[in-house]
């Protein structure tokens, strides 16, 4: 953005020169002058600089022109009283004296120019500043180098989004409902998946902006019943080496050290980034299973480490066909290697009396390797910028290769002295191809239409081994191997005018599914096949320069994953137990939408109502059998969701700024299950507050409150959520580096509570990470800014 302010600035100034009257002292003999202009710090060519020749006395410019790619420039006068400015929006203005005028043609060789600290300054403050474009039919949310997302990852930027929510276990919802979707660069990512949880490999300053699409149109996949995130990846665009050094540390340990590169010619941008780390993530845990007919109970207590080192190194080059045409190549490798040390106490109850007591430790290995590559080719219509031609081809592959070992202890009472071992083999790939054009009939009227295929292939190997008289012998009831195929054809058109005043945009899109899933020890299969169409509208009317409406409706699906169809369940607790079901369907959601957009002085406010409706809402469903709790997700019945959201950003002074968002939904359930009658009518509603102030001395303060309510489930209810972060931030070596403190959960107040409370059980489940501390530098070299990064999240 600071590359096109220049432009237009130097353009100006340009234009002012040609256009100037004060030519008043002209000669009978031109000179030109010619010379390059480069910078004084890293020597390198500084391109669109403006070359002005002005007049001595009246100071007002007679003639002028821009730098070259190579920072070269032409520059010719007749006049005899005159001196020369160089300038550049950044950098300090130089005043040249021609002391003699000998020939018709002089060169000024290299004129240095050098940075200027203080308008730097003020280009880095406005830069930071996070800001909301409201587009037909999304928000975006322009990046800025907010506190909180120092050192952190994209998941540490999508809670500070409006509208958007992480929690604790780093699942994402928009306007309170899950089932996401989550882009990277607009197409899928293994990345951005429920199944790889990686997007910790993306750092904060990686990211430009951040598409909020809560009504995607037919261009967009289907999937996702609750909207469409894209995170857009900056796209250097700097000539010469650029890069930068980020370290890391912080408690629990969490240490880390990353390089970003990017070298940039006329046709060639070579980019990469090399980072490695290591960290532990404790996570208390508390559960209470208790059997109301025949008063026993079962306690679970204790704390969880997944330690972690990980690699990561991405290689990427865009090659520049033409001026119209790129050409991109990329690939990206990560390994994480874990270890779970692990200890849960338990504890058996009849009535009031303490029967036994055990100890359950675990002790898990496990390699997990990353790939992921692209190919692009995006193709720019001369005459036309909007005029594109997109096809991208990108392949995934993640792998786990996991061993267990668990030993439960007795302590007292009952022998419950046991051991089993368990083993993954997982493989998954997925890839997916993808076809866009987009063609502007005038500046009004655009047609968009495209393809997409996605071809999702696993494989689960699981077994379990149990000790028995004395050996480890395999439990053909727990292992099994579970094969998951899915492949996604669709096809898409949508028509858009935007004018003045109003827009409109209309589009279908048709996708056909065809999933196999089998479960090869017992042979059972699953097969679905079916086609559906996507219809969306959106449209938008600007009243005045600042207030306008927009309204939308979309379609959208959400599909099981592996995860939700695998039948297999996990044995880490065996009184708390995860069960997929292969015989589940897909939602189905109709969403409509009004928002309003009001700016108000310099507060811009946005107020929406949305509602949604659901039909096969997949819920997960606890059964209750001898203090085991097994859940399974069922199919259940329709949901309808009517809410109202409101966020604002407001500036009463320089140093101190406001961003608050707020959401309230009342939902009505209705649906039966095995005779059980499900229906229900709830509400929920959540608020965000981030707190910014400008220090002296260079320091910037960031504080970010948030709080969920109370809200009723199927089964039983989900505890309120409280707590703030905290972002410290000190500017050394004119903004070049950084010093970054960040707190996440500042009181230790993040806690995860659930309670399930049925006529014959009851449920409790306790889970909290507590607060992390860290501590991080950064330094930008060439033209490059500083990179923060904080390594991948696990499976």
């Amino acid at each position: 953005m600071k590359l096109n302010w220049s432009i237009y600035y130097n353009y100006l100034l340009v234009l002012v020169a040609f256009f100037s009257t004060s030519v008043g002292h002209a000669q009978n003999t031109q000179i030109t002058f010619t010379g390059k202009v480069v910078d004084k710090s890293t020597q390198q060519a500084v391109a669109y600089a403006t070359v002005m020749i002005a007049d001595n006395q009246t100071k007002k410019a007679i003639s002028g022109t821009t730098t070259l790619e190579d920072g070269s420039f032409t520059l010719e006068t007749t006049a005899s009283n005159f001196f020369i400015e160089v300038s550049f929006i950044g950098f300090e203005k130089r005043i040249i004296r021609p002391k003699s005028l000998i020939g018709p043609r002089i060169d000024l060789g290299r004129l240095e120019i050098q940075e200027d600290a203080q308008q730097l300054e003020e280009v880095v403050v406005e830069g930071e500043v996070s800001k909301t474009e409201f587009k037909l039919d999304k928000r975006v949310f322009n990046v800025g180098k907010d506190l909180s997302s120092a050192g952190a990852s994209a998941l540490d930027v999508l809670n500070n989004v409006p509208s958007v929510n992480v929690n604790i276990e780093g699942q994402i919802s928009l306007r309170g409902s899950q089932g996401v979707q989550v882009l990277i660069n607009g197409k899928p990512s293994i990345i951005a998946s429920d199944e790889s949880n990686a997007l910790g490999t993306i750092t904060a300053d990686m990211i430009d902006r951040v598409e909020v699409i809560t009504n995607p149109s037919a261009k967009y996949d289907a999937e996702g019943t609750s909207g469409i995130i894209n995170i857009v990846i900056k796209k250097e665009e700097r000539r010469g080496l650029n890069g930068s050094i980020s370290v890391n540390t912080g408690a629990p340990n969490n240490h880390s050290i990353g390089i970003s590169l990017n070298k940039r010619t006329e046709k060639l941008n070579l980019f990469t980034q090399i980072g490695a780390g290591y960290r532990e993530l404790p996570n208390d845990i508390e559960s209470r299973n208790s059997d109301l007919i025949n008063d026993t109970a079962v306690f679970t207590s204790g704390e969880e480490f997944r330690n972690e080192a990980y690699y990561n190194f991405v290689l990427g080059t865009d090659y520049y066909l033409s001026s119209t045409s790129v050409l991109t190549l990329s690939g990206n490798f990560a390994l994480e290697i874990e270890d779970q040390p692990s200890t849960t106490n338990f504890s058996s109850f009849e009535g009031n009396n303490m029967t036994s007591q055990w100890e359950r430790t675990e002790i898990t290995d496990a390699t997990n390797p990353k790939f992921q590559y692209e190919l692009q080719y995006k193709k720019d219509f001369k005459g036309d910028e909007d005029h594109v031609l997109l096809f991208s081809a990108l392949g995934n592959f993640f792998g786990k290769d996991q061993s267990s070992e668990f030993t439960d202890t007795t302590i007292s009472g009952l022998d419950n002295d046991d051991a089993q071992l368990t083993r993954t083999d997982f493989k998954e790939s997925v890839f997916t191809f993808k076809l866009d054009y987009t063609k502007p009939f005038s500046e009004t009227l655009t047609l968009e239409t495209g393809a997409q295929y996605v071809f999702n292939d696993v494989s689960n190997d699981f077994e379990v081994q149990d000790w028995i008289n004395g050996t480890f012998v395999v439990d053909p009831g727990l292992t099994n191997i579970f094969e998951y195929d899915q492949k996604v054809l669709g096809l898409y058109s949508t028509g858009a005018y935007e004018g003045e005043k109003w827009g409109l945009k209309a589009g279908v899109r048709m996708e056909q599914t065809n999933l196999n899933t089998l479960l090869a020890n017992t042979g059972e299969d699953n097969e679905q096949d079916y086609t559906n169409l996507f219809p969306s509208f959106h449209s938008s009317y600007k009243f005045s320069e600042r207030v306008s409406l927009q309204a939308g409706y979309s379609k959208r699906i959400y599909r099981p994953r592996l995860w939700d169809l695998n039948p297999f369940f996990n044995i880490r607790n065996n009184f708390n137990i995860r069960q997929g079901n292969p015989d589940l369907l897909p939602e189905f959601t109709d969403s409509y939408e009004v928002t309003g957009i009001f700016f108000i002085g310099k507060t811009a406010l946005n107020l929406g109502v949305y509602h949604r409706y659901t039909t096969d809402v997949i819920e997960r469903v606890s059964s209750f059998e001898n203090n085991v709790n097994t859940t399974r997700p069922e199919n259940i019945g329709t949901n309808a969701t009517t809410g109202v959201e409101f966020n604002t950003k407001y500036s009463p002074a320089k140093w101190l700024t406001f961003n608050a968002d707020f959401n309230y939904s009342q939902f009505s359930r209705e649906g039966v299950l095995q005779d059980i009658d499900f229906d229900f009518n709830a509400n929920r509603w959540s608020s965000k507050l981030m707190t910014k102030l400008k220090l002296p001395a260079e320091i910037d303060l960031e504080a970010t409150g948030n709080y969920r309510s109370r809200y009723q489930t199927v089964q039983g209810e989900i505890s309120e959520n409280i707590f703030m972060d905290l972002g410290l931030r000190k500017k050394l070596m004119k903004g070049k580096a950084i010093l970054n403190l960040s707190i996440r959960d500042v009181f230790a107040s993040r806690i995860n509570e659930n309670q399930i409370a049925q006529a014959d059980f009851e449920i409790y489940n306790r889970r909290q990470r507590g607060r992390f501390v860290a501590f991080g530098f950064s330094y930008g070299f060439g033209k490059g800014e500083a990179m923060q990064y904080s390594g991948g999240r696990r499976r």
